[in-house]
């Protein structure tokens, strides 16, 4: 069943915002979008020419119809034209946070200065207006996502640099969002580019890509918010849904056209296909994080670009001892990696020794993981790593060593991040439960895993793993997805041998 994601916003008669931009943007990525109309606007493509605020009664009736039938996994709020519609919305969503098993998740573009300037909230009442959004409706959102005009008007912060934008966004979250994204389609700093921030909790996250060059730009504020609520019903964290967003306003940004005298819209096309639609990750150390002056650890090295590995991985084998390695390897199995966790084992450098010579006897990619110091000193023909290690690890002596690196992600924020280092190759998952490992939150699935595929198959070999077992193999080869990483299809296989056997044939099948 398709997840059902609502817009309560104004309704743009010039098609190119409002519930109109909503649900195009919520088709686009699978949910079904329904709507509950705030204000008629009368605006066309030269401006906004009158708003015409719904009656409270009419916006209850809609809510209640929906409520009985209809139930949302996610919430998109857009335009409330004044404070009687900010209460009576709030009034509800506190009625399902109270009510409802599972309360949907509620994001909320504080809509008051369309991009081409004109006010959308009752003039006469914007300090109001402001003041019943911190009061009834903050303490409800999950995430905020004003542009700079609208966090200037709501906090009274004057954004002039990064520290600001923290400031700003600190300030909506004491009020009570749980989450603030600041769009930085006015801000332009540095100059040339967009960028974008985002404080969820206590974690930050920045997107930056140079500017696409067009004035048509209305509707990308509905937009963006009307992604982040579909893949939030869709369950993707947002740290996801704000690449995603991104990622499909670039892409509306370079397709949008003209179709009245004036600005145009952001063009609807599909989920993210194009790698270069994706913004980047902004890391310290990055040019863009130098620009923002972000704080670079000393001890930090960057590399990016590494050694590069066969474009297809075929079966690959993750084990935890060299008994298995061996058996792996003398069995055909070309892709091994050497998963050690005890870090303090009385045997883990021989171990590792032993391991990479052994690859190097049966003509092998074996890969240590996380003990990068060891697989450096003894010539390793790779080593795996998770995001948790980029920064503690010597990535450029991996580099000037000629060793491969394996990057995990889980997910598309981390996929853009690994994507800053250019390994070799990009392993993505966990595709199903396993009980190897805590994967709490971060199973990608099959459908995740069908979309990464043809975003990083053309740059990297890339790796499906968790889970997966000879059952599973032909659902997940299915994909395109070049390499499958498995633990206990073999491990805990009745006979190894044969279950080798048999996952490399179902691997080979379903290639040819």
């Amino acid at each position: 069943m398709s997840e059902i994601v609502w817009t309560i916003a104004g309704s743009d008669s010039g098609g190119g915002a409002g519930i109109q931009a909503d649900l195009q943007a919520m088709r686009s990525f699978g949910v079904h979008g329904c709507s509950v109309i705030t204000a008629l606007t009368a605006q066309n493509s030269l401006g906004v020419e009158a708003l015409n605020p719904v009656d409270l009664a009419v916006i209850e009736s809609q809510l209640q119809a929906l409520t009985h039938d209809l139930r949302p996994q996610a919430i998109k709020i857009g335009m409330l034209a004044n404070v009687q519609q900010i209460q009576l919305v709030a009034e509800h969503l506190q009625y399902y946070r109270d009510n409802w098993e599972t309360p949907p998740q509620v994001v909320y573009d504080p809509v008051a200065i369309a991009s081409s300037g004109d006010s959308l909230i009752e003039e006469d009442a914007q300090s109001e207006i402001a003041d019943a959004i911190k009061t009834h409706l903050l303490p409800l959102v999950d995430v905020i996502t004003p542009n700079v005009h609208e966090t200037q008007m709501l906090t009274g912060v004057y954004l002039i640099g990064p520290d600001a934008l923290r400031d700003a966004a600190q300030r909506l979250q004491q009020w009570g969002a749980k989450s603030v994204i600041i769009k930085g389609g006015h801000w332009d700093y540095p100059q040339g580019y967009c960028v974008d921030f985002c404080r969820h909790g206590e974690q930050e996250y920045w997107l930056g890509n140079e500017s696409v060059a067009t004035p048509h730009t209305h509707g990308t504020g509905c937009t963006l918010s009307s992604v982040l609520a579909s893949c939030l019903a869709k369950g993707y964290p947002l740290k996801d849904a704000f690449i995603l967003g991104k990622a499909y306003i670039n892409a509306g940004l370079k397709a949008a056209k003209r179709y009245g005298e004036g600005v145009g819209p952001v063009a609807h096309t599909q989920f993210p296909v194009n790698l270069a639609d994706f913004p980047q990750v902004i890391e310290p150390g990055s040019w863009l994080g130098d620009a923002l002056d972000f704080d670079c650890d000393s001890d930090f090295n960057y590399a990016a670009g590494f050694a590069p590995c066969p474009e297809r991985l075929g079966l690959y084998a993750v084990v935890d001892s060299l008994d298995w390695l061996a058996l792996c390897l003398q069995n055909g199995i070309k892709t091994v990696q050497l998963r050690i966790k005890d870090a303090d084992a009385d045997n883990l450098e021989q171990d590792i020794l032993r391991a990479i010579e052994l690859g190097k006897t049966h003509q092998a990619q074996v890969f240590i993981n996380d003990h990068w110091q060891l697989a450096l000193k003894h010539g390793a023909y790779g080593v795996h790593l998770g995001q948790e290690d980029l920064h503690s690890a010597n990535l450029k002596e991996i580099q000037d060593a000629g060793m491969r690196l394996g990057l995990s992600t889980h997910g598309f924020y981390e996929m853009l991040l690994a994507h800053n280092y250019r390994p070799s190759y990009m392993a993505f998952g966990a595709i199903y439960p396993t009980t190897t490992k805590d994967m709490s939150g971060q199973i990608q699935g099959l459908e995740k895993l069908r979309h990464f595929v043809p975003l990083m198959q053309p740059h990297y070999p890339c790796v499906a793993i968790g889970g997966i077992d000879l059952m599973r193999m032909a659902e997940v080869v299915e994909t395109g997805v070049g390499s499958v990483a498995v633990v206990r299809a073999i491990t805990e296989a009745a006979d190894p041998q044969a279950a080798i056997a048999e996952l490399q044939q179902a691997i080979a099948g379903e290639s040819e």
